[in-house]
């Protein structure tokens, strides 16, 4: 039988594998529309979403750094939550990813107390 697991990179794996281990239920590639920065539409396939959390999370596995840039730039555009994890430097990438999705939803939490 198929697996989503079976389409994944190994760092996409190793994501998704940490991701379980610490109960964050996620869904692969689930495609978002965006708006480049050119003001085109566009509809990107980001490596994870966290539904229960509302955080995507792209996987670089590799450094291709204007790449990276350029999808930041466009998610920052779009003000959708994305975390970038560098899975080829290493596993400090781990307590980086849960410290982003609390700095995320610590932001979050600001912006509706203000409310």
């Amino acid at each position: 039988m198929a697996s989503v697991y079976d389409d994944m990179s190994l760092a996409e794996k190793d994501v998704a594998n940490f991701l379980f281990d610490h109960d964050i239920w996620w869904n692969y590639e689930q495609p978002i529309y965006v708006t480049d920065d050119k003001s085109r539409p566009r509809v990107w396939s980001p490596d994870f979403f966290l539904p229960e959390l509302g955080v995507y999370i792209e996987v670089c596995g590799a450094e291709r750094k204007e790449t990276y840039l350029f999808r930041k730039k466009v998610f920052e555009i779009n003000r959708i939550p994305v975390i970038f994890v560098h899975t080829y430097k290493g596993d400090r990438w781990k307590q980086f990813l849960l410290k982003e999705i609390k700095k995320i939803h610590e932001n979050r939490w600001e912006i509706v107390r203000d409310l």
